[in-house]
């Protein structure tokens, strides 16, 4: 559920609860999320994209896709030669998490049709288990793939960041964030995303 009704109902819910970040709330507006049904194509860019600006992965996704016939598919990422996709700026490194990643496709063992039926936890459990793919990516995957809506991601620095800022604390520990995280419930993802706009915030 990603409506402009949701989102109203969950920012109405936070300003109640949080009266600090019902500020960063009243300043900024949230357009729904545009939820995409590919899965493995979202986690193989999210794989690409580890560690790089927007920029160069967006310039490295280009390269990779020229290799491709679309539509992308495990069993093309598998059939794809390594040196031509590190000819593309791919480290060796995410060539082996990306390869990981279609096998575990190809081969079933992660079944997307599930993922309805399964909690947050789940999900990231199973993930987890592909080479590249850490709880942080998991968690993205479950706000910006999935559109789950109660997700919060400690180990995201930017979000941190943005909590000390708005509660005025100098260096956030993991309890007094989960603290904090418990009474965004059941909208933390929605809470994360007004706490990343705000960061855009120059003022």
């Amino acid at each position: 559920m990603t409506t402009l009704k949701f989102y109203k109902k969950a920012s109405t819910y936070l300003c109640g609860k949080d009266k600090k970040l019902a500020k960063i709330i009243k300043q900024h507006e949230l357009s729904p999320l545009e939820l995409h049904e590919d899965y493995f194509r979202e986690l193989t860019e999210s794989i690409i994209g580890q560690q790089l600006s927007v920029k160069a992965a967006d310039t490295i996704l280009k390269r990779f896709y020229a290799l491709i016939t679309e539509p992308l598919n495990p069993k093309k990422v598998i059939a794809i030669k390594d040196d031509k996709i590190r000819a593309a700026g791919i480290s060796w490194s995410k060539i082996s998490y990306i390869k990981d990643l279609a096998k575990r496709f190809a081969d079933g063992e992660i079944e997307v049709g599930r993922f309805d039926k399964m909690t947050d936890e789940e999900i990231i459990e199973e993930l987890v288990r592909v080479r590249g793919i850490g709880r942080w990516t998991a968690e993205m995957f479950l706000i910006f793939g999935l559109g789950r809506p109660d997700v919060f991601s400690f180990g995201d620095l930017g979000l941190r960041r943005a909590i000390e800022k708005v509660h005025g604390i100098k260096e956030l520990g993991e309890t007094d964030a989960m603290k904090i995280s418990e009474t965004w419930k059941p909208y933390r993802s929605v809470a994360s995303r007004y706490l990343w706009k705000s960061l855009d915030n120059k003022g």
